[in-house]
């Protein structure tokens, strides 16, 4: 079965706030084997005009572990903690092993 790997593309509006999403996020992701593979840090642009301020690439055991973790209620408090403070576009791709 493939990995599978999420990829969130963050807009943070209020850095202070955006601390209580970022414990709770860390809570659900070490309860659901997630894997941080990039979790903010320098972004190069290199091609198709793409800047996005933070990255975030998780790392989980299959596309079904990576659902269970976005709907599991410990992520779904993360996600309420961040409502009003970042604009956030994610999607889940399956790897290539």
């Amino acid at each position: 079965m493939p990995s599978a790997y999420l990829i969130a593309d963050v807009d943070v509006h209020d850095p202070v706030q955006y601390e209580n999403y970022r414990t709770l996020s860390t809570l659900a992701m070490k309860a659901h084997g997630a894997v941080p593979i990039v979790r903010g840090g320098q972004v190069v642009p290199l091609e198709g005009g793409w800047n996005p301020k933070r990255i975030v690439t998780l790392k989980f055991a299959s596309l079904d572990a990576a659902r269970t973790f976005y709907d599991s209620p410990e992520y779904l408090a993360a996600r309420k903690a961040r409502e009003g403070i970042a604009n956030m576009r994610m999607i889940l791709v399956e790897g290539a092993d």
